[in-house]
């Protein structure tokens, strides 16, 4: 159980962060516009690519078994370095810029939203390429799901599989949640520092989890 929840909790500090695909789901759970194609897309690209990276990191695991240990130390500087790269996003400069600019993206999807019904449906079409170009083109999903959960995920041994069922669940759950949610989550999402208070909450997470990974060789 703790392992499934430990792939809950990784997948879940991933794919909240601030970024172009959240804002699409958002906007179009907002609109109440082809929100299930969406979310059953977003989280099937997902999950593809989680069980990817754990069956292929899983398999070279078995036949280089010091493929664990680096794995070990890569996730953990991944998670640390995405942490840092989440409170920067928050609290310097450059972050600053697009956190504001998500909001706004949030507020004017919110804003749209109150007369969604009254306007004309988009095609589904455009709206699953969209989707699609938002996943498979988005270069950090490969290093989230094939490398970095494929990665911790091997080195719980057999136990990958729970691993990844959690993060799994994360994903499902998240999109679905933001989907069909977003009426409620919009109001609050549409400030930066709502914003703000996310990402920072993300970066520690993330700082968190990447120091326990590797924790146990100092400590074991």
């Amino acid at each position: 159980m703790l392992i499934l929840l430990s792939g809950l909790g990784l997948m879940f500090s991933l794919i909240i962060a601030v970024g172009a695909q959240n804002v699409y789901v958002l906007r179009q759970g907002l609109r109440r516009e082809h929100v299930l194609p969406v979310v059953l897309i977003c989280a099937a690209s997902d999950a593809a690519l989680v069980l990817a990276g754990t069956a292929g990191l899983g398999y070279l695991v078995k036949t280089l078994p010091w493929l664990i240990v680096v794995a070990r130390w890569a996730g953990a500087v991944s998670l640390v370095v995405y942490g840092i790269l989440a409170a920067r996003r928050a609290w310097g400069s450059a972050g600053e810029a697009l956190v504001a600019d998500t909001a706004e993206g949030a507020a004017d999807a919110a804003a749209a939203g109150g007369t969604a019904t009254l306007t004309r449906t988009a095609p589904l079409a455009p709206v699953i390429l969209a989707t699609l170009a938002f996943t498979w083109l988005n270069p950090n999903v490969y290093l989230d799901t094939v490398l970095l959960i494929g990665g911790i995920a091997a080195t719980h041994g057999d136990d990958r599989w729970l691993f990844a069922a959690g993060a799994i669940t994360a994903s499902v759950a998240w999109f679905f949640a933001l989907g069909y949610g977003a009426r409620h989550l919009g109001r609050w999402l549409r400030t930066p520092r709502a914003w703000r208070i996310l990402d920072t909450v993300i970066a520690a997470l993330l700082v968190v989890m990447g120091i326990g990974l590797v924790l146990p060789v100092f400590v074991g």
